[in-house]
């Protein structure tokens, strides 16, 4: 008999008892819903992690190199000199930048007749995270035309001028430029509770664009991000311009991701193997329906035999009828759970992400497990003898 007639054959013996087919084939719907759903889940959790953690959305990664002094100096770890190294060292790199730090920078100051180790917090714009206790707070217009203006943090002015209100109109020297104090500020927000709050355009201004302690470098697609950049960190250590003077760490961001990745992985299968515990249940019942649609149709049988069929054909239409069972309730199990997934990330500050792979995984399963549960049914039917079918 013909593949192709086995198989309507095989269609239409599970139309003649659809409650049954459709109770059989509920199971494994149920099971294969569960494990699209988190595997959706884990895929967007996944997705949603790499892609804050990696700098662009171009699928280029990046890593930073951060300057530590030895001695406390002031001087910065980069300048244009690195960068221009670098780029002429290393053609992986699509990008290097110098960054800039605008919180907590620790610096020296002279505050009246006294030098003193300070933190400072740079402001680009007006801030309201602040509460003003003397004088005014840094305008936009400051900013903008980079007035050589502080505000003071009210435990210092207390400490320095013992009231804070007279620390209004002094003057503080900080890297060779003398602020004007316009205010006493307070705040809860830990950014801002450092000595002095500062405009950025005046504290960089005579500084280079390119000066700073964290160095951005941007690679291209496909490079070995860890591995490239330990070999620039051999290089500035060597050829980078305070050296002698600091030493250079990165936290290894690839790595990070790797690892991140692998877990999320492996939880997922975890979950996912729970959940799988409910198809072997649903495989269970394929083939218990299997066993009895052999009992019911012993007479079938018996006249294909008759009329010269031979077992294997019995045993491979048996077989299509479970194979088709468990492969419909993968596909329906496929859709409710690409839904599920769909409906709950709504909820999640993720969406859920439905792969190929996904739907590999419903068809495969599902028609393994028809082909595992459904063998001994089928075979138990074209075992079936002639003669004692006829007795």
């Amino acid at each position: 008999m013909l593949f192709v007639e086995l198989l309507k054959t095989a269609w239409q013996s599970l139309r003649t008892n659809p409650r049954r087919s459709l109770l059989t084939i509920f199971g494994i719907v149920i099971g294969i819903a569960a494990v699209i759903t988190i595997i959706s889940l884990g895929n967007g959790v996944k997705a949603k992690l790499l892609n804050e953690l990696q700098a662009t959305s171009t699928g280029k990664q990046t890593t930073k190199i951060n300057y530590y002094s030895n001695n406390g100096s002031n001087k910065m770890g980069f300048a244009q000199n690195d960068v221009e190294r670098i780029k002429g060292n290393f053609s992986s790199l699509a990008q290097v930048r110098v960054l800039n730090p605008i919180s907590r920078i620790t610096t020296s100051a002279q505050i009246g007749s006294q030098l003193k180790n300070i933190s400072v917090t740079l402001l680009q714009k007006p801030v309201t995270g602040i509460k003003l206790i003397a004088g005014h707070q840094l305008n936009q217009y400051d900013l903008a035309v980079a007035s050589p203006v502080a505000l003071i943090n009210r435990k210092t002015a207390k400490k320095q001028y013992h009231d804070p209100a007279n620390a209004i109109g002094t003057s503080v020297e900080i890297k060779h430029v003398y602020y004007r104090v316009i205010g006493v500020y307070t705040s809860n927000v830990s950014r801002y509770q450092t000595n002095f709050l500062l405009p950025k355009k005046v504290f960089y201004q005579n500084l280079s664009a390119n000066s700073g302690n964290t160095l951005k470098l941007t690679f291209n697609q496909g490079v070995n991000v860890s591995k490239e950049t330990k070999q620039i960190v051999k290089f500035l250590k060597k050829n980078g311009t305070q050296h002698k003077n600091g030493h250079y760490e990165y936290f290894d961001l690839g790595k990070l991701l790797k690892s991140i990745s692998k877990v999320i992985d492996e939880l997922t299968i975890f979950i996912s193997a729970i959940a799988g515990i409910s198809l072997f249940i649903a495989g269970i019942g394929v083939m218990n329906m299997m066993y009895t649609s052999v009992s019911e149709r012993t007479q079938e049988i018996g006249i294909r035999l008759a009329v010269g069929a031979q077992p294997n054909s019995i045993l491979l239409q048996f077989l299509l009828e479970a194979v088709m069972l468990t492969v419909s309730g993968g596909l329906l199990g496929f859709a409710l759970g690409g839904l599920l997934a769909k409906l709950i990330s709504l909820a999640l500050p993720f969406k859920a992400i439905l792969t190929l792979n996904s739907f590999l995984l419903a068809f495969g399963v599902s028609a393994f497990v028809g082909i595992v549960f459904g063998i001994l049914p089928a075979k138990q039917a074209a075992n079936k003898n002639l003669i004692d079918i006829l007795r």
